[in-house]
């Protein structure tokens, strides 16, 4: 059952807001990171978790096979190779997934780490996951902090640092590949074009901490032990005269 507007989760109404004249500007930038940090990543199955439209063209480049979107509401599947699940309880086998992308889920979630446990627990030894999220050091998370009607989209999410983030999946064993910060252009509408460009290419150059957006790629570690040589065989374990013991080891017998 689908739910009613009002009742639509934050992660719903960011599909909307992406559709506005600045989130479009945001999900295209989002987008292109997006597509660059996938560029080199490879498998079978990559799942996207949470808005669904603005990184189709991206995961549609991806040399990643299977791409899988995974909405929380069935209003939201667009798609055909779509499942619905809540993103703190994947409906996912462990162990079975190469990439997983996080656009904005741990902003509207309503615990981020267990959000973060649930992917490490899907994704394969070596998978990857890429988080995009809003960043609280930023001229937005300045707007976001003094402005006093934060329940409009996306003053109504939970602006992270990304030092904060990388700290969770630290903890998870995972570990930070690339961080790539994003919209530097202040949360106006009217500021767009070549004003934002050159804002663009000289908050990279200059103050990536203050990126409106941050984009993160980590690797999960899996630590493997190491096998021990089998000791040498005993004196004891040579008979009289020299002969060897019979032993079944290499013979495909039990």
């Amino acid at each position: 059952m689908n739910l009613e507007p009002e009742q639509a989760s934050p992660l719903s109404q960011l599909e909307g807001w992406f559709r506005s004249p600045l989130g479009e500007e945001v999900a295209r930038l989002e987008s292109e990171a997006v597509q660059r940090l996938l560029a080199n990543t490879f498998g079978y199955y990559l799942v996207q978790v949470g808005a669904t439209d603005s990184f189709s063209e991206a995961l549609a480049s991806s040399r990643i096979r299977h791409r899988i979107q995974l909405p929380i509401e069935p209003s939201s599947v667009r798609e055909p190779a779509s499942i619905v699940g809540l993103p703190d309880q994947l409906p996912l086998a462990s162990d079975s997934i190469d990439a997983a992308l996080l656009p904005h889920t741990l902003d509207f979630a309503n615990d981020p780490r267990m959000v973060l446990g649930e992917v490490e627990r899907v994704l394969i030894p070596e998978g990857r996951v890429i988080v995009i999220g809003f960043n609280a050091l930023s001229a937005w998370g300045l707007r976001r902090a003094v402005w006093r009607s934060k329940q409009r989209m996306p003053w109504c999410g939970r602006f992270f640092l990304a030092p904060r983030v990388e700290g969770w999946l630290g903890e998870l064993g995972f570990d930070i590949e690339v961080r790539e910060a994003l919209v530097f252009c202040p949360p106006i509408d009217s500021l767009r074009g070549r004003r934002c460009a050159r804002m663009e290419r000289l908050g990279k150059r200059l103050w990536p901490m203050l990126g409106a957006v941050y984009v993160i790629r980590a690797v999960k570690r899996v630590v493997t032990l190491t096998p021990i040589k089998p000791a040498r065989a005993k004196p004891s374990a040579l008979l009289a005269g020299g002969a060897v013991r019979p032993t079944t080891r290499g013979t495909g017998h039990a």
